[in-house]
This record gives C-alpha cells, structure tokens and sequence, in this order.
C-alpha cells in the first residue's frame, strides 16, 4: 500500500509540474526566440529600416522629464510603456508624454509578474490599467516580459499586441552606468530592434533611470549614424 501511496504521489506531482510548465511556457519567450515566434511576441520590427525606442515603468516625476528632454532634442519619438499606478501618482506626466508625440502603451496596473496571478487578478490589472491610461496605444508588455497563457489570451482580448525586445540595456540594475547601459544596448542594435530601457527606479535600484539618460545622447548618435529610423510601436 505504501508503494501505491507512493507511486500516486508522484504522478500527482508529475502531473502538477507539467501543469505548472504549460501554465509558464510564454514566459521563456524573452531568452528563448523560437518560443517568441511561436507565441507571436515580437521581439524585432519587421521594417529593417527602424528601430524603436521603449521606456518601461514610468512615469517618474524626475525620470521621465529627463528621458523627454533628451528625445527631444534629438527629434526622436519612442513608446512609453506606463504603469497605472504611477499614471496615478505623477499627475499630468503620462499627458505630457503623448502630447511630444510618443506613444503610450500599457506595462501593466501594478508592477507584478503575471505568471503569479489568477486569470481573474490579470484581468482586473488589465481592465484598471486600460481605465487608468485612456491614451494608451494598442501594444502591451508584462513586467518583466513573463506571461502566462491566460495572460496572453487576455491582453490579446484587449486588442492589444503583446511586444518583447531584442536590445536592452539592463538600466534597471544597481552599478548601471550610462557607459554600461550604451554598450550593451550597442551590442545587439541592429536593423528593426526593439530596445528596453527604463525611465523610472520605482521597481528597480535607486536613481537608475540617471544611467539611462546618461546612455540616450551616445545611443541616439549611433541609431541616426546607421541609418536607423527611429519609430514607434504600433499593434499588429
């Protein structure tokens, strides 16, 4: 009896895992691009000739302005992919963004990795931040770029297109440099790329978004030298 026992307790944990596994599977697809392509996340544009610029998990009351500035002054537009709760917090700011004529896109309500919530928590994150962010454009990216199959059937009963990256600069983490953030980003730049930067330190190490202001002049300079067009993100 106690081998049955046994037995049973293991294909009920197996079966378990396997579950857990399916569940989790969209999430590979930052770090595994088969899987992007097999989710239909995109990762790059499909115009070789631009490139786009992406700010995560603002706004931020000194961050952001500081990201918009130097934008601005190279006549580049890039999307912002804004939290609800800081929409909130910061007032006028995620306004501001789409009125220099970025796009706004929805990061999520609250900055939570989706794979821990119910269909019904990401639901309601979802419909709060469409509430919250009445500019937001048709594109949406997780926190974290992890998404779990509910997730990704609810974002796309939206009518939003869930979009990943090819470049980042790890801006997010502490010891980040604008040096550092440039050269990574540098690294895998490349025709129709997509990279992730951060325009807030709200969920990652303090002050970062400092780092990423740093890089943009040097990262802009070399989009425009290689004859990359700077666009914004667009549903699909």
């Amino acid at each position: 009896m106690r081998t049955h026992g046994k037995i049973a307790g293991v294909r009920i944990a197996s079966t378990a895992l396997a579950g857990a596994a399916v569940w989790a599977a969209p999430a590979l697809a930052p770090v595994v691009p088969p899987v992007a392509r097999a989710v239909r996340m995109p990762c790059r544009l499909a115009d070789s000739a631009t490139v786009a610029l992406t700010f995560d998990d603002g706004p931020h009351r000194q961050g952001t302005p500081a990201i918009l500035e130097a934008l601005d002054a190279a006549g580049v537009r890039a999307t912002f992919f804004v939290v609800g709760e800081q929409v909130r917090r910061t007032g006028s700011l995620a306004a501001e963004i789409a009125a220099a004529g970025h796009a706004v896109a929805v990061h999520g309500d609250r900055h939570r990795n989706l794979l821990r919530l119910t269909p019904a928590a990401i639901a309601a994150d979802l419909d709060r931040a469409r509430e919250t962010i009445a500019l937001a454009s048709s594109v949406h990216r997780a926190p974290y770029g992890m998404y779990s199959w509910p997730a990704l059937a609810a974002v796309r009963a939206r009518g939003w297109t869930p979009v990943l990256w090819s470049a980042w600069g790890r801006d997010w983490a502490r010891g980040a440099t604008g040096e550092s953030v440039a050269g990574r980003v540098l690294r895998d730049l490349g025709p129709g790329a997509i990279v992730l930067l951060h325009d807030a330190d709200d969920y990652s190490a303090p002050g970062s978004w400092r780092a990423t202001a740093a890089a943009l002049p040097r990262l802009l300079d070399a989009i425009l030298a290689r004859g990359l067009r700077p666009v914004t993100l667009q549903g699909r």
